[in-house]
Order: structure tokens, then C-alpha cells, then sequence
């Protein structure tokens, strides 16, 4: 049986809240606006660090940044130069784009999924420009704001 605190409600309904003005800021600018796409899957598990756990290594505003920024290119760089089978690029190019991240210490579990998410849809450069610099950079505006000046949370770690 799970145990609901008083404490546990909290996080989850803050995470949750956050996490819903987030996408939906992102959203609204990806439908409602001609400025382009702000959205990437691998953003809703980012909430999850970002607003549930922002005390992990993981959730620290270089590694979501540059945790997408980096998968993203790899994918994006598999696309254009490496000439196999989709089944071995896929996973040739996750493997690559964690062995990036944990060798350039920004680690973010969700931009994993990226290259998987960006060779299925054949996406082109622009695709690092939006959604990944912008819609990163609006993510962690939000996180910030949230975590460390309405919250009083020791946000950023670094």
C-alpha cells in the first residue's frame, strides 16, 4: 500500500501544476503563434526531474540544456552522414548520445530518448534552433522562477 503524506501531495501537486503551465506555455507558442515548434517529447519527463526532483544532478539547468542540445545533434548528425539500416542507426545513435553526455557531464535521462525521437522524424538542423535552444531555454526560465524564487529552493545546484 502507498503511503500519501502531507509532504508527498505537496511535491506532486506542485510538480504537477508547473509541469502543466510549462507544456502548455510551450504549447501555445508551438499552435498559437507562427514562431515555430517549441515542443520534443523527451520535455513531459523533463518536467518530472525539473519540478519532482530539482535536487538531482540530473535536473541541473546545463545538463537539461545540453543534455538535449547534444542527443539532438547526434541523432540529427546520424541522419546526414551515417548510412544504415534505421534499426542500427537508432540505436547506434542513443548509444552515442549518452556516451556524449555522461563523458561531457550533462547527463539528462530524458534527452536520451532524443535521437530515437529525432531519426523517426527526419528532422533537419532548424530542429536544434526549435524546439531544443529555445524550448529548453523556456523550460529552465520556468524552472528557475518556480524552484528557486517562489519556492526558496537551492535551485541551481552549480
Amino acid at each position: 500500500m502507498v503511503k500519501i503524506t502531507k509532504e508527498k501531495l505537496l511535491k506532486a501537486s506542485i510538480a504537477a501544476i508547473f509541469s502543466t503551465v510549462t507544456i502548455g506555455s510551450l504549447t501555445l507558442l508551438t499552435y498559437k503563434t507562427p514562431l515555430g515548434l517549441f515542443l520534443a517529447a523527451s520535455f513531459g519527463s523533463s518536467m518530472v526531474l525539473l519540478y519532482g526532483f530539482p535536487e538531482s544532478p540530473f535536473a541541473q539547468p546545463k545538463n537539461i540544456f545540453f543534455g538535449h542540445f547534444l542527443t539532438s545533434l547526434v541523432g540529427i548528425l546520424f541522419i546526414n552522414y551515417v548510412s544504415l539500416p534505421i534499426f542500427i542507426n537508432l540505436a547506434l545513435a542513443v548509444g552515442t548520445g549518452i556516451f556524449f553526455m555522461i563523458i561531457l557531464d550533462v547527463v539528462h535521462p530524458p534527452a536520451g530518448g532524443n535521437p530515437v525521437i529525432v531519426i523517426i522524424g527526419g528532422v533537419s538542423y532548424e530542429y536544434l534552433i526549435n524546439p531544443m535552444i529555445f524550448g529548453c531555454l523556456i523550460i529552465l526560465l520556468f524552472g528557475i522562477i518556480l524552484n528557486k524564487f517562489i519556492l526558496k529552493k537551492n535551485y541551481p545546484l552549480n
